[in-house]
């Protein structure tokens, strides 16, 4: 974990590095008159636009020697993709790790999951499918699978699982991207389901639901998650992430919505002007800047497309 002293030490140190190794960076830094020798904090760091990735290979390593790579979700077929190249995993699935045992499971070591997503052998450059199926690989208990093939959510499936839950009082998590919720709760009410499940059962969705579902308010949808699932909202968690990113946002639960979402220490977000690039004042709209240690071989800060607001928690 890393205090505001050792964030500011690591990350000029990153921006050193992929300064050197990463030209399209570089060039793009020295346009905006920064390099590591007129950069002293963090906050100065040039963030490069999330657009950059669909036309620029942002990478330190040659991008065939990458070990893997995502690729943003594009809404039409003909919609250039982001490329994000990892020239090895291992800091990504520590980051990953580390924050989804304290922000989602908590006290507990492992727990049945399904999955309401594609595997990563269906979506090879998807960073989702790699996260969730981490999750279930690293924190679910042998029992644990995947809900979605090639006909769509096995209803059947989850259905026994959930079932099966309600019977033996043992918890049961269940993950996917918001719009796999959705068409789940919809296929559950037609059938006229609903189930119990224990204590100590949880739920995360993340994503939105990016015209692939109907959209519901975030009051909606986490009401109906309740009432079919019986898991109180307290413990429905929203992760927040990208594809641009190496690490994850979670909120506390969505007993009251719209949620805080905060990071772990060893990512930084700052709230800015779009236009001037100026911090915005705490309370303020404006669009976020992440700043990421573990985003090693790529670039140290990216400015989004989202809209947010600083508050004390997130």
């Amino acid at each position: 974990k890393a205090d505001d002293v050792e964030f500011n030490r690591i990350a000029l140190q990153q921006f050193a590095y992929q300064f050197a190794y990463n030209k399209p960076f570089s060039k793009f830094a020295r346009s905006r008159g920064r390099t590591p020798s007129s950069v002293g904090s963090w906050e100065d760091i040039p963030a490069v636009p999330i657009n950059a990735f669909k036309a620029l290979d942002l990478t330190c390593c040659p991008p065939e020697q990458a070990e893997a790579l995502f690729m943003t979700s594009g809404t039409t077929s003909s919609q250039q993709r982001g490329k994000i190249y990892h020239q090895s995993l291992s800091v990504y699935d520590t980051s990953m790790r580390c924050n989804f045992a304290e922000r989602f499971m908590g006290d507990v070591e492992r727990i049945s999951m399904g999955i309401l997503f594609p595997t990563p052998e269906q979506l090879p450059n998807s960073s989702l499918a790699y996260y969730l199926n981490l999750a279930k690989r690293d924190f679910g208990l042998p029992n644990s699978k995947h809900l979605i093939g090639s006909d769509g959510i096995d209803i059947d499936t989850l259905i026994t699982d959930l079932t099966r839950s309600e019977v033996s009082g043992e918890p049961y998590a269940l993950l996917g991207a918001s719009f796999s919720l959705v068409h789940a709760l919809d296929s559950l009410e037609r059938r006229a389901f609903s189930v119990d499940l224990p204590a100590g059962s949880r739920i995360l969705d993340t994503g939105g639901f990016k015209g692939q579902s109907r959209e519901l308010t975030p009051d909606e949808f986490y009401d109906t998650l309740r009432k079919t699932f019986n898991v109180p909202r307290s413990h429905c968690i929203n992760m927040y992430g990208m594809t641009e990113l190496s690490t994850q946002f979670y909120d506390n639960g969505n007993a009251n919505s719209p949620s805080v979402k905060s990071g772990p220490s060893w990512i930084k977000t700052r709230v800015v002007n779009p236009l001037t690039g100026v911090e915005m004042p705490k309370g303020s709209a404006g669009v976020l800047a992440h700043t990421d240690l573990a985003h090693v071989n790529v670039v140290p800060t990216i400015l989004t497309e989202d809209l947010g607001i600083e508050t004390d928690d997130g």
